[in-house]
């Protein structure tokens, strides 16, 4: 639910939602609230040194302390990331899943590379050589003071070895961090391929961002799923309406609010891949735009890494006439699975019948497997993202 007004910091715009019954009381979202509130505070006068000519108008100031909040599933970081985020009280601010965060950072780096060495030296510094780090840095610190990440883990070692050195130089320039993880810091990227060269990375996190963790013994989201039906049919107004109500309970929105929910757009290897409808990490989709559209794997798996939970309206039933739509949707649910992605669907007919003849009738077998896995619910209280 959006706050109601501009003018309150995150503490007020939170209890004005218990008053109004749209939020439990939870003593560890108090807590949590409360530091999101002091940087709040503390962003009003701030002007970051990377800023351009602000540098001298109060830019030498030490950047606030950012907010790093990590915890299990359903907790609710998502939820007070975006409510502080949405009073923040500076223009230059930023939201992004961090996975598209790391896609903007490669292709940055990839048009650096690309540059002639005349036009790294009229855009760079003459420190900067040929290292790309340095202006992408300030490219980011220029455009923007507050960076809201959600769900940043690191699972890549070419992510690992660029993020050590990235942040380094975003904080030097005064960039200030809000962070939501299922880790703590110091589990970022545990046992991965030479972790040494990662750990100054975790030690600026914990210098720079003030650590919190949120692990209240109520799973929210969980609770939100439990009654509801995960896969529906026939296609009709009565299961559309019914998924309908699980995206406004899993996202805290009204009903009568359904015209207000924001699209979306992912950037997939350079190219904008449109979000119908989207909002607290839950996106909406047409079977037709994610199969019958030539989408593949790594659409799939963008969307798998953005969203914890996808809704799928109106899949029909696979035959012989359709085969390519189904290995589109194989694709799309096994990239789903390996991320923990919660599925929600309406279908033309029951699962065991989804599937009715064709050319990929064994790999279709692993599909309604992995659909009917996604119903337990073991896996509804799995978190998100890949094992």
């Amino acid at each position: 639910m959006p706050p109601s007004t501009q003018k309150n910091g995150p503490e007020a715009e939170y209890h004005a939602l218990i008053e109004a019954g749209e939020l439990q009381p939870d003593a560890h979202q108090v807590s949590a609230i409360a530091s999101l509130e002091r940087l709040h505070h503390e962003l009003i006068e701030y002007r970051p040194r990377g800023n351009g000519l602000l540098r001298w108008f109060g830019g030498d100031k030490p950047a606030p302390k950012g907010i790093y909040l990590y915890g299990g599933v359903g907790r609710g970081k998502s939820m007070l990331m975006d409510l502080f985020y949405a009073v923040a009280a500076t223009p230059a601010k930023r939201r992004v899943h961090f996975h598209e965060f790391m896609l903007d950072i490669h292709t940055r780096l990839k048009a650096w590379h690309d540059l002639s060495a005349r036009e790294r030296a009229q855009r760079g510094k003459r420190s900067d050589g040929d290292d790309p780090i340095p202006p992408v840095a300030r490219q980011i610190a220029n455009e923007t003071t507050l960076l809201c990440f959600d769900e940043l883990q690191v699972t890549d070692i070419a992510d690992a070895m660029v993020l050590t050195r990235l942040f380094k130089e975003l904080f030097t320039l005064g960039v200030v961090v809000v962070a939501t993880s299922n880790r703590p810091p110091d589990e970022l990227y545990k046992d991965g391929l030479q972790r040494q060269r990662f750990l100054p990375f975790v030690a600026d996190i914990k210098e720079r961002l003030e650590i919190i963790a949120l692990n209240g013994p109520v799973d929210y989201r969980y609770n939100r799923l439990q009654g509801a039906e995960t896969y529906y049919y026939p296609v009709n107004a009565e299961t559309s309406d019914q998924l309908s109500a699980t995206f406004f309970r899993l996202t805290d929105r009204r009903i009568e609010d359904r015209a207000k929910v924001p699209s979306e757009e992912l950037i997939v290897q350079g190219r904008r891949l449109f979000v119908p409808k989207a909002a607290r990490g839950v996106a909406v989709f047409s079977f037709k735009r994610l199969c019958a559209n030539p989408l593949g794997a790594a659409d799939y798996l963008a969307i798998a890494r953005a969203y914890h939970t996808v809704i799928m309206v109106a899949i029909p039933q696979f035959t012989q006439e359709n085969s390519d739509q189904a290995r589109r949707f194989i694709h799309l649910i096994d990239a789903l699975y390996e991320h923990g992605v919660k599925f929600l669907c309406s279908a033309a007919v029951p699962l065991p019948s989804l599937y009715a003849g064709g050319d990929v009738g064994f790999e279709f077998e692993r599909t309604i497997s992995r659909l009917t896995e996604m119903q337990s619910q073991d896996y509804l209280a799995r978190g998100h993202g890949k094992v």
